[in-house]
């Protein structure tokens, strides 16, 4: 990550919840307080449940020192998505009080370092498990041969190394800023400074796409190379769909969580600063409109990313499926039992001329 050269330059801009300008043009978009606090509590609830069972179900499949590579790079994405999670009560409060802060600096800070933590962890980490994937099917012979264990916690290592560096000037950086009696968290930056803000969001929009561009290339591949290789027919169809399924799973969260957001960033971010139509605000609310509901779907790629578990791994499935049957039979032999003993198992005792049921 690049440091930024003027101590003056807010960091809120870099994760794209600064929406303010210094023109007459005021464009808050006043339905994220109803939209935010909803989104988000919902995303609290089905994220934190998905990602805690995910990694139950880890826990519960493979011992910490058996773990391959790819279920490591799994794991940490869980992790990713928790940590943000735990940030979304903060954040439903504040948009739920009109994007007013009632907590500490240093939460605010917290908050938004973590926001940019899972933002660019998840994309990174998707990339890595569809490359992963790649090449478990292009090579199998030396992937297996490989320590893909040893591999799997250097490369994460790596990752959460460069990403927390890049995120680190939340934790250092003024993030709120009082306006009249409200005060308000990574909103507003001095739009003096504007060259070198630019210059960050569009390396980060750049460094995206690049992700983007190796998750659509793997996954193609696997299906090319899936379809080509001979195998017997009923394990071949078998094979070709759960691809299938895998190849929509990562795309669907990239484009449904990410594309959105970094398509609309860079136009955004140039109105913000007022270095393009400064002065047609009816554009300019358009897609500041448009900006806050890609904030919100970036936020559902922790709901999201458990489905890919589902897809990616057989075990994972198995898993499911086993607990499941075992769930179904459960239930039914309590019902099978209940329906015996109301229809057999019903004991007449005769008191003082009234009649008791006792059941066995």
């Amino acid at each position: 990550m690049m440091d930024l050269p003027d101590d003056n330059i807010s960091y809120a801009s870099v994760i794209g919840l600064a929406y303010k300008g210094n023109s007459s043009c005021q464009v808050d978009a006043e339905f994220r307080y109803i939209l935010f606090p909803i989104v988000y509590s919902l995303i609290f609830v089905f994220g934190l449940l998905g990602n805690c069972y995910v990694l139950w179900v880890f826990k519960l499949m493979t011992p910490a020192t058996s773990m391959t590579e790819i279920k490591i790079f799994m794991v940490n994405l869980s992790v990713t998505d928790l940590l943000f999670i735990l940030t979304l009560p903060f954040w439903i409060v504040y948009y739920s009080k009109k994007g007013d802060w009632i907590f500490s600096e240093i939460l605010c800070r917290v908050a938004g370092c973590l926001f940019f933590i899972n933002t660019y962890c998840s994309v990174v980490f998707l990339a890595v498990i569809s490359y992963n994937r790649f090449c478990a099917v292009a090579y199998p012979i030396e992937t297996v041969q490989k320590n893909g264990r040893k591999r799997g916690f250097v490369i994460s290592t790596v990752i959460w190394l460069i990403i927390i560096g890049g995120a680190s000037p939340f934790l250092f950086q003024q993030g709120t800023n009082t306006v009249g009696n409200i005060t308000q968290c990574f909103e507003g930056y001095d739009g003096d400074s504007s060259t070198p803000v630019v210059i960050i969001h569009f390396i980060l929009i750049g460094a995206f796409f690049l992700a983007f561009l190796i998750i659509i290339a793997c996954n193609l591949c696997i299906l090319k190379l899936l379809s080509s290789q001979p195998a017997q027919p009923s394990r071949s169809e078998m094979v070709k769909k759960q691809a299938f399924r895998m190849v929509c799973a990562v795309i669907t969260v990239f484009c449904i969580c990410f594309v959105p957001h970094h398509l609309i960033h860079g136009p955004w971010t140039l109105t913000v600063l007022e270095l393009w139509r400064k002065d047609d605000c009816a554009f300019r609310r358009a897609l500041n409109d448009a900006h806050q509901i890609t904030l919100c779907l970036m936020g559902l790629n922790c709901t999201l990313d458990p489905i890919i578990y589902c897809f990616l791994t057989k075990k994972f499935r198995k898993f499911l499926t086993q607990r499941l049957s075992r769930w179904r039979s459960t239930r039914r032999s309590i019902r099978t039992i209940s329906t015996e003993t109301n229809m057999d198992g019903d004991v007449v005792l005769q008191n003082t001329g009234n009649t008791y049921k006792y059941s066995c």
